[in-house]
């Protein structure tokens, strides 16, 4: 069978059709989200995150992120010359924000958070720390794998 100008275009034509058709219909079940709701406040607001990071850079004693396989538990040890350390802790998920969790950090026992991650589930972690020493601001983070 011999295939004519007019025919090949419209098969092309057909074909890309029902091409664009089938990717539109696949777009639907993509998800979306952005990282965070309010995405274009916080991006506004980062000079002031920026400074967080710079302070926790200039530290003496650093903020040490421990992660203990074995005993499923995060250690956190804040430097020990901060009396009064308060903030809070994000565990980021990467590949979704519905698993995300958060810990209050409120003057802990000297200078430690065992944070228990045996309920978790296993994968790829970033902890983001936010947190103040005797009122100054402060921000560190760290990727971690979750057995």
């Amino acid at each position: 069978m011999k295939l004519n100008w007019g025919t090949g275009i419209a098969i092309f034509y057909t074909s890309f059709a029902l091409f664009m058709v089938f990717m539109v219909i696949k777009s639907t079940f993509y998800d979306n989200s952005l990282v965070y709701d309010d995405y274009y406040a916080k991006d506004l607001a980062y000079q002031e995150q920026y400074d967080k990071i710079k302070n926790s850079k200039e530290l003496e004693e650093k903020l040490v992120i421990k992660n203990n396989g074995s005993e499923k538990t995060v250690e956190l040890t804040f430097p020990a010359n901060f009396k009064d350390v308060k903030g809070q802790i994000h565990f980021y998920r990467p590949s979704g924000s519905k698993k995300d969790f958060f810990v209050e950090v409120d003057n802990p026992e000297d200078g430690k958070m065992l944070i228990p991650v045996a309920d978790v589930i296993p994968g790829y972690w970033i902890v983001k720390v936010d947190w103040t020493g005797d009122g100054k601001p402060f921000y560190d983070e760290k990727n971690i794998r979750v057995y």
